[in-house]
């Protein structure tokens, strides 16, 4: 005779440090308070509850990067998730920082995939038993391939490369597990929803895996995507929204045989405030506001960077202010390092710093107008356009590119309104991330393109040159240019 047992499963992922509630449409939404709120209130109505996060806590606010995620970790512990993976951000603060951070949770942290090279002995938990009301959850934790880029500065620690080798792991932990009685098996991933939907697709079925929990993708999504007979959601990014699975678990014979899923959005509307986290989040903020409270400069009106797969106005600024500042002709700005939709016109410390919060050296090297041809013909491929969580770079004033999506070829290639032949050297600039993993960015081999002349560090803070720049100068204006047009089919 079955025995089935209700299981409440929330979960939040790529929360980048968004603490504060905003205010729209007179109400108030997100923001860690409200968040907390819905969880308590959440734990009270229902009998079984569990709170995962698929990643991201850290960066995107002042607070966060204050503190070197110390606050974050304070914060997430009013919060008390009972389990957490790690995303590629949490890494930016360098691994044995992490590691310390790991030490200040009061959950637990789990990943499968990190270990030292020197003896394979994995550097946090690889997964994690739940068990509430008779029920065995069993969490595995997956992260980003992307975290490989910070670990070629670090060669003691590895990680798999592919979704193969990724979906074998899962299968030696299932099977591991499987023998003390596992009811329920979730997958919480930090590669991307694309990625989990191809993982979803290499798992066997007999490993029992039920669910896939993602992040790093930003995804929101209305109703889970099921693979291979697993539903993979998302909720999003921030804390807008939270991401909720009512199960129905058969504990007798060790099944989930019903569920149900929503994203559930946060606001005062049906999210009672947590004063204690409220107080905790002032002090923070009282610290941190006569910091970054000074203003930089003053824009002619907002400016804005609506997606990061486009040509945007913070992106020419930023791009060009970098070209100018360092002396080369062309630098590609990383795309995702500017994380608000919109900066200005009145820019503080602060703002600016919650819009460009990582701090990346940056380097000269020199590209011949072939293998530039080759790498954004790599940074505009299908990938970039179909939801795909890849590289994609603005570019600074001088170079005027149109690409035909339908033929997949630069129809303009041009360097100040000149064609750009092949054997054309440009003095390139680049973040440290990017010029790091150049054969991933934009699959050029790093021993050819050192045959074109010497690479060297030209600064040691693109985030110091910016804000510099910018207080310099008020009243900045950005004239959209077209320099990246790209034409669909027929257009």
């Amino acid at each position: 005779m079955s025995d089935f047992r209700k299981l409440t499963l929330l979960h939040s992922n790529d929360m980048h440090g968004d603490f504060m509630a905003e205010e729209k449409d007179e109400r108030l939404v997100g923001g860690v308070s409200l968040l907390s709120g819905y969880l308590d209130k959440v734990r009270q109505e229902e009998e079984n509850v569990i709170y995962a996060i698929a990643g991201d806590m850290f960066r995107g606010s002042v607070i966060d990067t204050e503190y070197k995620g110390v606050s974050t970790i304070q914060l997430m512990n009013m919060l008390a998730p009972d389990v957490v993976t790690i995303g590629n951000h949490e890494i930016d603060y360098g691994i044995a920082h992490l590691l310390f951070l790991e030490k200040c949770a009061d959950f637990p942290i789990i990943n499968a995939n990190l270990y030292l090279k020197m003896n394979h002995k994995r550097l946090f938990r690889p997964c994690h038993v739940i068990e509430i009301d008779g029920m065995k959850i069993l969490f595995i934790g997956i992260l980003t391939e992307m975290t490989l880029a910070e670990f070629k500065k670090d060669n003691l620690i590895g990680t798999f490369i592919t979704l193969e080798d990724a979906a074998k792991e899962v299968g030696r932990i299932c099977n591991t597990y499987n023998a003390i009685d596992i009811d329920c098996t979730v997958l919480l991933t930090h590669i991307g929803f694309e990625e989990d939907k191809q993982l979803a697709s290499l798992l066997d079925p007999s490993w029992g895996v039920d669910l896939i929990i993602g992040g790093h993708s930003h995804t929101f999504l209305t109703e889970p995507a099921v693979i291979n007979g697993i539903p993979i959601v998302q909720a999003g990014t921030g804390t807008d929204q939270i991401g909720r699975f009512d199960l129905l678990i058969d504990i007798e014979n060790g099944r989930l045989c019903d569920y149900s899923w929503k994203p559930v959005p946060i606001s005062d509307e049906t999210c009672p405030r947590d004063p204690d986290m409220e107080a905790l989040l002032s002090e923070y903020k009282s610290q941190t506001d006569a910091k970054y409270g000074k203003i930089l400069t003053k824009f002619v009106r907002p400016l804005h960077h609506p997606s990061r797969y486009q040509e945007t106005e913070l992106g020419d600024l930023f791009s060009d202010i970098l070209r100018d500042a360092l002396g080369v002709e062309i630098f590609l700005l990383a795309s995702g390092s500017i994380r608000a939709e919109s900066l200005g016109p009145i820019v503080t410390k602060g703002d600016f710093d919650m819009c460009f919060p990582f701090d990346d050296s940056a380097h000269l090297l020199y590209w011949t107008g072939a293998q530039l041809r080759h790498a954004l013909l790599h940074m505009l491929r299908d990938e970039a356009f179909s939801g795909a969580h890849t590289e994609f770079y603005q570019m600074s004033s001088g170079l005027t590119v149109e690409y035909d999506q339908q033929k997949k070829e630069l129809t303009k290639f041009l360097y100040k309104g000149e064609n750009i032949s092949d054997d054309r050297v440009f003095v390139m600039g680049l973040q440290h991330y990017h010029f790091l993993n150049m054969k991933d960015s934009f699959d050029l081999d790093m021993e050819e393109v050192e045959k074109n002349g010497n690479v060297r560090t030209i600064a040691s803070s693109c985030k110091d040159v910016i804000e510099e720049k910018l207080e310099e100068g008020l009243h900045q204006n950005v004239v959209h240019l077209d320099r990246l047009i790209v034409r669909k089919s027929g257009k």
